[in-house]
């Protein structure tokens, strides 16, 4: 099981850009919202771990 995590960049209608922060990549991930907490806002720290994201501190 691999858990990874990302920062919400930026939010483009219902679509979001994270960038990983667990290691260096200069590539942004697009994500569908709908698959994100709807809580989100830029700046989120986010988790993801068994298909799922989740927000962390």
């Amino acid at each position: 099981m691999e858990t990874w995590f990302y920062e919400v960049v930026s939010i483009d209608g219902d679509y979001a850009h994270l960038k990983r922060t667990d290691i260096e990549l200069d590539d942004l991930k697009l994500v569908a919202r709908a698959l994100l907490p709807p809580e989100i806002v830029e700046g989120s720290k986010l988790k993801y771990e068994l298909m799922q994201y989740e927000i962390v501190s």
